[in-house]
């Protein structure tokens, strides 16, 4: 493992920052823990709004650069360490399609999340930047199809990204049980880093419990 100790991560178990604590497990990298109590508050200290004044994890400070939004943080970090391989480079073919993807997490499924967990009614599609949820999970799916990671062969900080998201959607019943999302989430999670990602979390979330 090489060492990178300039990097700070900011992080509470049992939170979406875990999907990055997945990304710097698998670029094999040292990092700094900053372990935050979300149900005691911790994340809208001062101190931590002034990390991040949305109050949230996970945020990142690498060589005096502070990242904050989850999909930014997995770009910038896996653009940072190119020797994981976990990102296209700038002149390979699969660069729009990695980018494409980690952008419609955020823009696109997120926000339909939360209106079928809240079963708001879906805005006019003219209206709505993503369309509408089904819209969004037949994307998805269709893209997954081709398989085996969301790229094809190639396994990218994407699929770190979407096999965390995914795993938490369908333990929540928030996207349809499908084996094409049942079987890629269980590809993604079957990595060691992965699994070391989730033992460690597991660990710290009953530290934090006791």
């Amino acid at each position: 493992m090489k060492p990178h100790p300039e990097i700070t991560f900011f992080h509470s178990p049992n939170s979406r920052a875990g999907i990055t604590r997945s990304l710097l497990e698998e670029l094999n990298v040292r990092y700094d823990l900053v372990v935050l109590d979300l149900k005691r508050g911790e994340q809208r200290t001062p101190d931590y709004l002034a990390i991040n004044s949305m109050g949230k994890v996970p945020a990142i400070r690498h060589n005096g650069v502070l990242i904050t939004e989850q999909p930014a943080i997995m770009l910038y970090l896996a653009d940072a360490f190119p020797e994981a391989g976990l990102a296209p480079a700038i002149n390979d073919p699969l660069r729009g399609a990695y980018l494409r993807w980690m952008v419609f997490y955020g823009s696109c499924f997120e926000p339909a999340l939360i209106d079928r967990s809240y079963e708001r009614a879906p805005l006019p599609q003219m209206a709505c930047g993503y369309g509408d949820y089904d819209s969004v999970i037949n994307a998805l799916t269709t893209q997954l199809a081709h398989g085996p990671w969301l790229l094809g062969e190639s396994f990218t900080a994407a699929d770190v990204l979407w096999g965390g998201a995914l795993n938490w959607a369908l333990a929540f019943k928030l996207v349809p049980e499908s084996n094409v999302l049942r079987e890629y989430v269980e590809r993604v999670a079957a990595r060691p880093a992965m699994q070391r990602a989730a033992a460690l979390d597991a660990e710290l979330a009953e530290k934090q419990a006791a």
